[in-house]
């Protein structure tokens, strides 16, 4: 699976909860839909007319008075903007449910090896009317017992069952839930955006289960930075628990434990991310672009069944910092680096292995489309069906080639 060396980042982490009776240990915590309200569109829309009008009205003003109404100006834009946040997160706010989730786990415990229960919580987005929930994998742990929601409204549904999870390894920290019965509650469906269209310096809205126990929590920031690459970890230490992201979201948004799985939006109500990890610093976020899961979703939606396309290969991201450090031809693309630590850079029996993958190969496009900050290899991948055939622009000894690939899903 592709996997890349990164700084470690802090992943959502749950607070233990105290139980009487055993310890407990917390685990790691289609298209747009047309599951808003046309009304609560036209709300949006009207604000956000409203928005741009009052920061031109005010700019205006601003430009004719001089410094005199220079206060009163930032202070239209911010009361305008407030009030789009605000019509935003009640319209979009009844897609994002809590999920509370028990799991078993075996350890050392004071008389030997004991059997622990978890719990932990974390917060997921109703993407469909049939009841499909996206969240985090870390938020479902393998061995997760029950699974209950809670929709924005108070109401619990303990009926829900988990559809897949993408593996430990997998760049995409990516879970799928299924609601089995609504309690007669008709279900709010999230709008999925474009994440291909955010810049930096965009404005963002997150919500979620802050803290895992304050419920639809919203909190508002910009996008920082985007083809972010890291090594997140429950906290706990442990280097089996270190996980590699890809291609993320860097956002101010505050995102804090218990958000993992919610949705960062942008200022039309869409999806634009799954937020995924905390820094342990002051306003950095992670989150995952919405367009690297749209073949995980489609996958779902059609067969019932999460399938993960992949290649195969170990690689690095190419920036100008790693085509500097390895003396490559280029600066941008996906550099399948040499073995290390007895990790093979190519997956033996993969689709990357049968079609003749090399290590130093550097991975430049699929199907015409560039890897670059904006299109990561995971992220075009995504994209595309398990069974269909891909052509790679391959830089190989210098000389470009095209390689067809079969994609398979992920073992």
């Amino acid at each position: 699976m592709e996997e890349d060396n990164k700084p470690a980042i802090q992943k959502d982490k749950v607070t233990e909860v105290a139980r009487p009776t055993r310890p407990v240990m917390t685990p790691k915590d289609k298209s747009p839909k047309q599951g808003l309200a046309t009304t609560a569109l036209m709300i949006m829309a009207a604000t956000a007319a409203g928005f741009g009008g009052g920061w031109f009205g005010a700019r205006s003003q601003a430009d004719v008075n001089g410094s005199i109404n220079t206060t009163e100006a930032r202070q239209e834009i911010v009361s305008s903007e407030g009030e789009l946040i605000s019509e935003i997160s009640k319209s979009v706010g009844a897609s994002v449910v809590s999920v509370s989730v028990t799991s078993q786990s075996v350890g050392q415990g004071f008389f030997g090896i004991q059997e622990f229960e978890s719990e932990g919580a974390g917060t997921g987005v109703i993407i469909n009317k049939d009841g499909i929930v996206i969240t985090n994998r870390h938020v479902v742990p393998k061995n997760t017992d029950k699974v209950s929601l809670t929709l924005s409204d108070g109401t619990i549904l303990d009926d829900v069952s988990v559809i897949g999870r993408t593996n430990d390894s997998d760049p995409l920290d990516i879970a799928f839930l299924k609601i089995n019965d609504t309690k007669g509650k008709e279900l709010t469906v999230a709008a999925i955006g474009d994440s291909a269209k955010m810049e930096v310096g965009d404005r963002v809205i997150a919500i979620g289960n802050a803290l895992g126990q304050f419920q639809n929590t919203v909190t508002s920031g910009i996008i920082s930075g985007y083809g972010r690459d890291i090594q997140a970890s429950d906290g706990s230490g442990s280097f089996s628990s270190l996980e590699s992201l890809q291609n993320l979201f860097q956002t101010d948004a505050a995102i804090n434990p218990g958000n993992s799985g919610g949705p960062l939006m942008n200022l039309s109500g869409e999806v634009i991310g799954i937020n995924v990890a905390v820094a342990n610093a002051q306003n950095i976020g992670f989150a995952i672009p919405i367009n690297d899961v749209k073949g995980l979703i489609a996958s779902v939606e059609k067969n019932g069944k999460l399938e993960r396309p992949y290649l195969g290969v170990r690689y690095v991201s190419i920036t100008d910092d790693v085509a500097y450090f390895y003396n490559l031809s280029v600066k941008r693309g996906a550099y399948i680096a040499p073995t290390q630590n007895g990790q093979p850079s190519i997956v033996a029996d993969s689709p990357a292995d049968k079609a003749d993958l090399k290590e130093k190969d550097i991975i430049t496009k699929i199907n015409d489309v560039a890897i670059d900050e904006k299109n990561g290899l995971v992220s075009v991948l995504g994209k595309y069906a398990v069974g269909e055939t891909v052509k790679l622009k391959v830089l190989r000894d210098g000389k470009e080639i095209t390689v067809d690939v079969k994609l398979e899903a992920a073992p």
